[in-house]
C-alpha cells in the first residue's frame, strides 16, 4: 500500500546567507545568534566579518523567516542591526549551529561601538553578596561596560584592548568560552581575582590605599568630609564633590577654576531607576525620563524643581540643571555608599578634553582635587560625558561623547575618495567620510591648548586607523587662525577650505531631505564669511554646495574682534557707539576701547546674532564680562517667563540687495528701567523670534521656498527656538531642527563633509 506522507514532511530544507550590518560587533551578538538558532532548531554557523556578521542557516522556510525576524526584533539592547542581504547558498552545514572563527574583508565594514552603561544583570551581581563578582567595580559583560575607549585596534579582540595585560583567571575564561554565557567573547571580562583595582591617593598626607575595597572607603570618607577627589572612570576623570555642601562646591569652582560654568550632578540609582532622587531636585518629562535610564546615559539638562535642595552654587542663576545617573559599576558603587547625589564634572584644563593618566591628573589638577581613586586599566583615548537639552519636545545633543560617538551618519551622495573633516576652533570634532558613509568623532574640545591639539591629532589618526580608511584629502574652515586650519595647512594633503556658515547649513540638511532648496539661519558667535566680515546672523538660501546669503543684520563694528565672546559688555556698547547712544552703565574701561573702535582697530565689521544675545545680557545689567563662552546669554535666557509678541524690526535692502534686520530699536528697550530684567528679557527673545518670521516670510515668497532649517549655537537657547518654530509654523513653513548632531560647532566635521562633496567633483549621488 502507498504510504501518504504529511504536506509538512515533504517541504524541502533551504540553506540561506545573511549578512548582518550596523553595531554587530562587541554587542554579544554572535551569542545571540547562536541562542536563537538553538530554540528555533536550525542548523549552520555564525561569524564575524571584520565590521559585519556572516550567518549561514538551514531550516524550514517557515522557520527561517522567523528566525530573521527574530533576529532584528528580539537583538540585544545595544546592537542595531541591520539585514544587508538574505541569498541561497548551496554550503550545507552540518548539524547543529556553532560559531565558526572569524574573517576579515577585502573592503570592511566596521562600526566601532561606543562606551556603555552597566546592565541590569550586571547591576544585580555587584550587589549580590552571595555572587564573586560582588562590589567589584570594574564588572561587565557583552552588553555593558567600556568599548570606544579601550580599543586599541580591530577586530576587537582582547588582545587589541587595554585588558590585554589582565590575563584572565579560570572562572572567567570559562564564562568567556562558553556560547551559552553572556560573558562569552565579552573582552573587557574581569573579576577581582584578575581584573583591574583601585588605588586611592591622599597628597596632603601622602596616604596611598592599594587594595579596591578600601581604596573605595577611603574615597568615601574624603567625599564626606568635603573634599574633592579625581575619580579615574571609563572615559577620563570626573571630579566629585558633595553637591549638597556649598564650601566644597565653592572650593572646586575656585581652583578649577571655573567661577560660573554649570555643573553636572550624578544622582545615586535606587528604586524606580533612581528617579525618585532626581525629582526632588528637577522636573523630568517623558522624553527627559527615558533619556536619562536609557543605555546610553548622558548629562540630561533638566528644569531646576522649585523646592530644589542642592547647592544653589551648582547652577547658579539658571533655570535648568544637568543630572545624570550612574553608568559604570563604580559609579554605583560610590553614590550607594556616599548616599546623596555629586558633583561629577570633567576633570580637565578649561576647553581641553577629559584627563586619562594617573600620573598627569595628579600633576595637573594637584591644586584642584584633595584626593585622587585611581585605577589600573589603561584608558586609550579620551570620551567626555555626552550632553542632551530637550527643545521643541525632543532631545538634541549639545557635545556628543561617550556613549553616542562615535557617530555613523549615511551620506547623500557617494564620495570618490575619502575625506578629513577637521572641524571649527571650539567645540570640535573630526570626520572621516569615504563612500557614503561619514564618521564623527566624539567631541575633542577648544582647540587653544597643547592637549587638545594632541587630542585632536590621535583622533585624526585613530579614525583612519580604527576604520582602515586613510584620506586624501581634508577639508578645513577658511579662517586662517583656527588651529584646525592651521593644522589641514601642513598635513601634506590635499587642502579644500569652507565657510564657516555654510557648513552650518549643510549640516543641518545632511540630517534632513537633500535635493530641494532650503532657507537655513545659521545663528551663532561669529564665523569668518565671504566678504571677510564676522557672519553670525544669516539666513542662507540654496542647497549643500550652493548657499547663497539673502538676509542678514545691520552690521556693527566689534571692539576686539572675537574677544567680544567673553566681555559683552564690548558688544553692548559698539550697538551704542554705532546708534549714537549714550550708555551711562558702559564699564569704566571703555574710553581706551572706545578710541580704538573710532580708528577701526581690530574692529571687524560683524553681524553675528550671538553678540547680539550677548549685548541684550549686557545692556539689562545681567552680565558685562563672561568666565565662559554663551554666559550672558543663557543667563538672559532663563530669565524669561514667557514671550509676548514683539514689533517688527526694520527689514531693508542694502546697496547690494542683501536683507538686513535692524537691531537699534531693541536698545532702548534693553535699557529701560522702569520696566524687570525679565520684561526685557522677554521682549527681546520675542523680537529675535520675529526677525526669523519677517525674514522667512519676505524671502520664502520672493524664492518660492517653504522649507526652513534653524542652525547655529544661538538655537541652543530653547526659549528663542521654540518661539520661533511656533511663529514659522502658523505661518505655514515647514520647519526642521538638528536632531542628531549638535547644532553648534560641534557638527561642523560632518558640514564641512556635505559641503565639499556636494560641490566638489567627481561625486556620485546616491
Amino acid at each position: 500500500m502507498a504510504k501518504f506522507l504529511n504536506r509538512a514532511e515533504v517541504i524541502p530544507m533551504q540553506t540561506r546567507r545573511l549578512l548582518i550590518s550596523g553595531h554587530v560587533q562587541g554587542v554579544g551578538f554572535r551569542p545571540f545568534v547562536y541562542r536563537l538558532a538553538h530554540h528555533y532548531q536550525l542548523s549552520g554557523w555564525v561569524r564575524n566579518r571584520l565590521g559585519q556578521v556572516e550567518i549561514v542557516i538551514q531550516g524550514k522556510p517557515s522557520v527561517l523567516k522567523a528566525f530573521g525576524s527574530a533576529l532584528i526584533s528580539q537583538a540585544p539592547l545595544i546592537a542595531r542591526p541591520h539585514i544587508e542581504s538574505v541569498e541561497p547558498t548551496d554550503c550545507l552545514p552540518r548539524a547543529g549551529f556553532r560559531i565558526s572563527t572569524s574573517c576579515e574583508l577585502d573592503q570592511p565594514r566596521i562600526q566601532v561601538p561606543p562606551d556603555y552603561f552597566l546592565c541590569k544583570d550586571c547591576l544585580a551581581e555587584l550587589k549580590d553578596p552571595h555572587n564573586r563578582r560582588y562590589r567589584y567595580p570594574f564588572i561587565n559583560c557583552t552588553q555593558c561596560g567600556p568599548r570606544y575607549t579601550l580599543i586599541r585596534t580591530l577586530p576587537y579582540d582582547r588582545s587589541n584592548t587595554s585588558m590585554a595585560d589582565f590575563a584572565m583567571c579560570s572562572d572567567c575564561r570559562q564564562e568567556y568560552e562558553d556560547p551559552l554565557d553572556r560573558r562569552f567573547h565579552a573582552e573587557p571580562i574581569a573579576c577581582a581575582q584578575c581584573g583591574p583595582q583601585l588605588q586611592f591617593y591622599s597628597p596632603k598626607n601622602n596616604k596611598r590605599v592599594t587594595e579596591t575595597q578600601p581604596a573605595l572607603a577611603a574615597c568615601i570618607a574624603a567625599l564626606r568630609a568635603g573634599k574633592t577627589v579625581a575619580v579615574k572612570g571609563i572615559g577620563g576623570y570626573h571630579l566629585f564633590s558633595d553637591a549638597h555642601n556649598d564650601f566644597a562646591v565653592e572650593r572646586l569652582r575656585t581652583h578649577k577654576p571655573r567661577p560660573d560654568k554649570p555643573l553636572a550632578v550624578m544622582f545615586p540609582e535606587g528604586v524606580d531607576k533612581g528617579l525618585a532622587t532626581v525629582l526632588k531636585e528637577v522636573c523630568l518629562s517623558d522624553e527627559q525620563r527615558e533619556l536619562l535610564t536609557g543605555c546610553r546615559r548622558p548629562i540630561v539638562l533638566a528644569r531646576k524643581h522649585p523646592e530644589a535642595s542642592l547647592s544653589g552654587l551648582v547652577a547658579a542663576g539658571l533655570d535648568e540643571l544637568g543630572v545624570m545617573l550612574p553608568y559604570t559599576p563604580l559609579h554605583h558603587l560610590l553614590l550607594d555608599d556616599f548616599g546623596g547625589p555629586l558633583i561629577a564634572t570633567s576633570a580637565n584644563i578649561s576647553g581641553e578634553p577629559v584627563l586619562t593618566e594617573n600620573v598627569e591628573v595628579q600633576s595637573r589638577l594637584a591644586r584642584v582635587a584633595q584626593a585622587f581613586l585611581h585605577h589600573d586599566r589603561p584608558i586609550v583615548r579620551p570620551a567626555d560625558d555626552s550632553v542632551f537639552r530637550t527643545i521643541q519636545g525632543a532631545s538634541r545633543p549639545l557635545r556628543l561623547g561617550r556613549g553616542h560617538a562615535p557617530v555613523e551618519l549615511e551620506l547623500p551622495f557617494t564620495l570618490a575618495r575619502p575625506v578629513l573633516a577637521v572641524g571649527g576652533h571650539i567645540k570640535n570634532t573630526v570626520a572621516l567620510g569615504w563612500g557614503n558613509r561619514v564618521v564623527i568623532s566624539p567631541h575633542i574640545g577648544d582647540l587653544q591648548a597643547p592637549r587638545s591639539l594632541a587630542v585632536f591629532e590621535q583622533s585624526i589618526a585613530e579614525l583612519q586607523s580604527l576604520y582602515k580608511i586613510h584620506a586624501q584629502t581634508v577639508v578645513c574652515d577658511v579662517h586662517p587662525g583656527y588651529a584646525s586650519s592651521r593644522w589641514a595647512r601642513h598635513c601634506g594633503l590635499t587642502v579644500e577650505k569652507v565657510y564657516h556658515h555654510p557648513v552650518h547649513a549643510s549640516a543641518l540638511v545632511g540630517e534632513h531631505e537633500f535635493d530641494r532648496d532650503w532657507m537655513v539661519f545659521t545663528w551663532d558667535g561669529t564665523g569668518l564669511g565671504q566678504d571677510g566680515s564676522l557672519w553670525g546672523g544669516e539666513m542662507l538660501i540654496g542647497r549643500p554646495g550652493s548657499w547663497r546669503r539673502a538676509a542678514s543684520f545691520r552690521p556693527f563694528y566689534l571692539p576686539g574682534g572675537e574677544q567680544a565672546g567673553r566681555q559683552p559688555w564690548r558688544s553692548a556698547a559698539a550697538l551704542c557707539w554705532e546708534a549714537g547712544i549714550e550708555w551711562p552703565d558702559c564699564p569704566g574701561d571703555a574710553d581706551l576701547v572706545f578710541e580704538a573702535w573710532q580708528k577701526r582697530l581690530n574692529c571687524p565689521q560683524s553681524s553675528a546674532a550671538g553678540r547680539l544675545f550677548d549685548a541684550a545680557a549686557s545692556l539689562t545689567g545681567v552680565l558685562h564680562g563672561a568666565s565662559f563662552e554663551g554666559q550672558g546669554p543663557m543667563l538672559l535666557e532663563a530669565l524669561v517667563k514667557e514671550i509676548d509678541d514683539a514689533d517688527s524690526l526694520p527689514l531693508e535692502q542694502d546697496q547690494n540687495g542683501l536683507w538686513r534686520s535692524d537691531w537699534q530699536p531693541l536698545i532702548a528697550g534693553l535699557m529701560d528701567d522702569s520696566r524687570s530684567v525679565t520684561a526685557r528679557a522677554g521682549r527681546f527673545h520675542a523680537a529675535m523670534a520675529k526677525v526669523i518670521l519677517d525674514q522667512a516670510r519676505l524671502i520664502g515668497r520672493l524664492e518660492s521656498i517653504n522649507q526652513v532649517g534653524l542652525c547655529g549655537g544661538v538655537f541652543q537657547n530653547r526659549r528663542l527656538t521654540e518661539q520661533v518654530v511656533a511663529l514659522l509654523e502658523s505661518a505655514g513653513f515647514e520647519v526642521r531642527l538638528s536632531q542628531l548632531l549638535p547644532c553648534n560647532d560641534g557638527g561642523l566635521s560632518f558640514g564641512q563633509i556635505v559641503e565639499y562633496g556636494a560641490r566638489i567633483p567627481p561625486t556620485i549621488k546616491s
